[in-house]
């Protein structure tokens, strides 16, 4: 399937349940590569209307490291860990602090 197909799709996903979480975070991962203010705009969305999908945070971080926002890339990592802690998700926890740890050694 195409970008434009799976941007499509998508985008009907949102229109039929827009308050599914998975739909904005498969359609910010989508663009990512794409289109960066597009993938901004909907990692941004999933972080201030579900701040409990956790998922998003791993992603958007890396995201947002790659696009040079370091305090929001931090900013991210620790709100992330905070949430798997709190939702006792111990392999996301793992996962955000390993590339949190990386993230610090790059950027120190």
């Amino acid at each position: 399937m195409k970008h434009l197909d799976r941007v499509k799709e998508l985008l009907n996903y949102i229109e039929k349940e827009p308050n599914d979480p998975f739909n904005l975070y498969a359609l910010a991962l989508e663009y990512q590569n794409q289109d960066k203010e597009k993938a901004s705009f909907y990692f941004n969305k999933l972080l201030i209307e579900h701040k409990d999908y956790l998922p998003t945070y791993y992603h958007a971080a890396l995201f947002f490291a790659n696009e040079e926002h370091l305090q929001k890339t931090d900013k991210i990592f620790t709100e992330g860990i905070a949430l798997a802690k709190t939702q006792n998700n111990l392999h996301a926890k793992k996962e955000l602090e390993n590339a949190y740890l990386n993230f610090q050694f790059e950027n120190d």
